[in-house]
């Protein structure tokens, strides 16, 4: 029997350890009462508290505790915007290809805002007015373009404090897992603070329905943080239009807080070939004569047989990529290689164009 341990003799000697050992720190603390907690014995911090830094997901998820008001530590986003003046904003968007009816939308848009700023400074009745706005169209038409053009304008005319741009779509809203998407919309939307938060596709945020999906939390996080902050903050929805009517219609809460839109048509061909000719322009390129009906042709075509998801100046724009390596594949062979060789795409390049990859 005496080599068996006693269970209760063993728990009794762990409970004076432990006493004694409390007796001590509570010495410790009567020494030095002014000091940080635990001083003598570890040199003035808490190492194992002090020195550790959580490692967070990718996301950006950040599981800090918080009271409620701000799930996230807000630091401050540097504004990086370009501080170009409001006529350089102005110009900037009528030198853009087409969108001749955005533009006059956004132009009395501005018009309405700084009319009501110059009543509101004046102390005149205020009129309650949204400035959120739902842009409607197919892919490559501008959107993303003329929000972060508007965030400027907004800027200068004294509606945002900052002007920036912040672009998201449903992965950057909605979290996989129960709790986090709420924290992940508010960390978006610290980031956006004085600026723009402009959401990609807006609709996909409602169109899956099931008990693990979170998109309808992200949409109810995001009014309120639109109402919390609607002095400093806009946001836009974008996306197809039947498609965005049906997000709108999803929650009363955001028809109330959408009311403006404005419509981004597809481009005409000849609208596409302004583009690509500029694309040519920026990039140090030229198109020889037979390059150049080819292109339209080609443009024509895409055009004349687009799906409702025709992605305008991006199939442009794939266009132009694509020239790019046909033609470093047709002067690699080339033992000596001119400046007008390197700034040419020629018929032969545009031969090898595959219009059914475009159309993808």
């Amino acid at each position: 029997m005496d080599d068996f341990r006693n269970p209760l003799k063993d728990s009794n000697k762990y409970n004076e350890d432990l006493n004694s050992l409390l007796d001590q720190m509570d010495n410790v603390l009567k020494r030095n009462p002014l000091g940080g907690v635990y001083d003598d014995l570890f040199s003035r911090k808490l190492p194992i508290i002090d020195d550790f830094t959580p490692s967070y997901p990718k996301n950006g998820q950040n599981a800090q505790f918080d009271p409620g008001h701000n799930p996230f530590d807000s630091n401050e986003v540097e504004d990086t915007a370009p501080r170009k003046s409001l006529d350089e904003l102005m110009e900037e968007l009528n030198s853009l290809v087409g969108l001749k009816k955005v533009k006059e939308d956004v132009k009395s848009l501005t018009n309405v805002v700084k009319i009501m700023k110059m009543r509101k400074e004046r102390g005149l009745p205020e009129v309650e007015m949204s400035l959120h706005l739902v842009f409607t169209g197919n892919p490559g038409t501008g959107k993303t373009t003329v929000a972060r053009l508007l965030a400027g304008i907004y800027r200068e005319i004294g509606v945002l404090s900052k002007g920036h741009l912040i672009e998201v779509d449903r992965s950057k809203l909605v979290a996989k897992y129960v709790g986090q998407t709420a924290p992940q919309v508010m960390e978006v939307v610290n980031e956006a603070m004085g600026g723009v938060l402009f959401i990609d596709e807006a609709y996909s945020l409602v169109s899956r329905r099931g008990e693990n999906d979170f998109g309808y939390e992200a949409v109810d996080t995001l009014l309120k943080a639109m109402e919390d902050n609607r002095d400093d903050l806009i946001v836009i929805v974008a996306g197809y239009p039947d498609k965005m009517e049906e997000f709108l219609d999803s929650n009363p809460g955001l028809q109330s807080r959408f009311n403006k839109y404005i419509n981004f048509d597809d481009y005409s061909p000849e609208e596409l070939m302004d583009i690509f000719r500029g694309m040519c322009k920026k990039n140090g390129y030229k198109l020889t004569g037979p390059a150049e009906e080819k292109v339209k042709q080609m443009l024509d075509f895409l055009h004349e047989t687009r799906s409702d998801s025709f992605a305008n100046a991006r199939t442009v724009r794939n266009l132009f990529e694509k020239l790019l390596t046909i033609q470093a594949d047709r002067l690699a062979a080339f033992e000596s290689v001119s400046d007008e060789d390197l700034s040419s795409i020629t018929e032969e390049d545009l031969d090898k164009v595959d219009l059914n990859e475009l159309m993808r």
